[in-house]
């Protein structure tokens, strides 16, 4: 195994010569449901609970949409099949989109993603939201594309992925409720700093796919980060 490139947290990150792309390995795997729609209800019936979204206290700013008519209270969607739901945001979105339109953010159901720390985004060198990814379940062998969409708390650890990750890397019906369903690890991620599109967002699925895969085969594929860990 070579030099860590550096380490976050307990987790080592290791940087190919020459590369700024880097890949760490954790079997820490938490849930983030922001961004999905029908993430979060009035009722708590949400996909996730309410108090991982701040709410009723003051976090919930950081987490769901305000209300354009009193910003002082959540947005409730009003249309559409996710009416009556609570509109989570993630820091990825579209910068030309409505403010209270879903289709704005990252949805964590359809989209794999990963979150990035505050304290791990605010180090030099590890990328930002719209940056390409891929994933390794190293148990099942497991294998996805993912795009960096949000941000945890600061002190946070790695390894907090979007629902629709935790399912492409082995889960089912994963829940953020509860950690139910996750799959088990350890979990390899390869990150390509500065390697998002532009405009960052909306991406298609396959598009994430595409310019992930892209990233990977011209770095030497699995082959070249795998090296760094033996």
């Amino acid at each position: 195994m070579v030099t860590p490139w550096m380490s976050y947290r307990g987790v080592d990150l290791f940087r190919p010569a020459g590369m700024s792309a880097y890949a760490y390995v954790t079997g820490r795997m938490e849930l983030d449901a922001d961004g999905a729609p029908n993430a979060y209800h009035p009722n708590d019936t949400g996909l996730d609970a309410l108090a991982n979204a701040g709410y009723p206290g003051g976090g919930w700013r950081n987490v769901l949409v305000q209300d354009p008519a009193n910003p002082a209270r959540p947005f409730v969607q009003r249309i559409g099949p996710t009416a009556g739901y609570f509109l989570s945001k993630t820091s990825l979105f579209d910068p030309a989109g409505e403010a209270t339109d879903p289709k704005t953010y990252v949805d964590s159901v359809a989209i794999p993603y990963i979150v990035f720390p505050g304290d791990f985004y605010n180090l030099t060198g590890t990328g930002v939201m719209g940056d390409f990814v891929v994933a390794r379940n190293l148990l099942s062998g497991e294998v996805s594309t993912a795009i960096v969409a949000d941000g945890g708390p600061a002190a946070a650890e790695l390894g907090e992925v979007s629902l629709g990750l935790a399912t492409a890397l082995g889960g089912t019906n994963p829940n953020p409720r509860n950690g139910a369903g996750k799959p088990r690890g350890p979990f390899k991620y390869v990150v390509f700093p500065r390697s998002f599109a532009s405009p960052k967002w909306p991406l298609s699925r396959q598009q994430i796919e595409q310019r992930a895969l892209g990233c990977l085969a011209t770095a030497g594929g699995w082959t070249t980060f795998d090296a760094l860990f033996e």
